[in-house]
């Protein structure tokens, strides 16, 4: 076995370890904080409950059927690896959730402590699934579709559909447990955008400067930070200038104001969010 392949295998171990994991976290909190309170979800699995509590059929089973039109969908959009671990992904959710049944007893007289650990379980257990590649289907694909094709956050798409799920939930569960559904699943949309983008928050800076050089060499020198100069040209002079551009992390960006400041005080600075960056001086992914 050559380096390659024996790295690739690890990966694919790895890989289906964490959805493994990810999947009895999200099974927990459905199982032992959502059901055993009576909350619904969103998504199919909301659907999946509704299902339980109007027939009591296992939320697990009907998880996977709903599931089996879009691995399909999943397969042309994703790609064989992608479509290979969300069907492992599926199928250990199930697992897991038929594993976890009848786990956990209601919280008397404290709804909202039962919506909150529904929300942080089932949010890091797809928060998981989701770093490493993967999905649970359902709404997960739809999800991840819109971040992949127009940048929409995983979390706040989920979001949108689950609202939709809870809605029609509202007529079986009442509106006291609706309303406490929607803020299980608001929490649960913050930690899978907590989980999947990490703790490392980073800045990009765009800077316009007619001392764009002395500025790059500063930074360079003194923050030891990498600096792109762009090429641009004013949209109302008409002059070429340098444009310098920066990926730096959030305690280091106080610091190169300051540099800025001190060598073109008439410098036009720009800070923009940054979700993910992979490359030497930050984080490299897994090979």
């Amino acid at each position: 076995m050559n380096l390659n392949t024996k790295q690739s295998l690890q990966k694919w171990i790895w890989d289906l370890a964490a959805i493994l994991l990810g999947s009895f976290i999200f099974s927990l909190g459905i199982n032992y904080f959502a059901i055993a309170n009576k909350l619904a979800e969103g998504g199919f699995t909301g659907i999946a409950l509704i299902l339980y509590y109007l027939f009591k059929l296992p939320p697990g089973p009907v998880i996977l059927a709903l599931n089996i039109p879009l691995f399909i969908v999943g397969y042309k959009v994703f790609g064989k690896r992608t479509f290979i671990l969300t069907i492992f992904g599926t199928i250990a959710v199930s697992f897991c959730l038929s594993l976890t049944q009848n786990w956990g007893e209601p919280i008397p007289g404290d709804p909202l402590l039962a919506a909150l650990y529904t929300g942080v379980l089932v949010g890091g257990g797809l928060g998981i699934i989701f770093r490493v590649g993967g999905t649970t289907g359902g709404v997960d694909i739809i999800a991840r579709l819109g971040n992949k094709y127009l940048g929409w956050s995983i979390g706040r798409t989920m979001f949108l559909f689950d609202l939709l799920v809870i809605g029609v939930s509202y007529f079986f569960i009442g509106r006291e447990k609706a309303m406490y559904t929607v803020v299980a699943v608001f929490i649960g949309s913050r930690v899978v955008d907590f989980v999947v983008e990490g703790l490392d928050s980073r800045k990009a800076v765009t800077i316009i400067s007619n001392s764009a050089v002395s500025i790059s060499d500063k930074i360079t020198t003194e923050m030891e930070r990498g600096v792109t100069l762009l090429k641009g040209r004013g949209g109302y002079t008409g002059t070429d200038k340098e444009v310098l551009y920066i990926i730096l992390s959030l305690p280091e960006l106080s610091r190169m104001k300051q540099l800025v400041h001190a060598i073109d005080p008439d410098a036009f600075v720009v800070v923009h969010d940054v979700r993910d960056v992979l490359g030497e001086g930050f984080t490299f992914e897994r090979p």
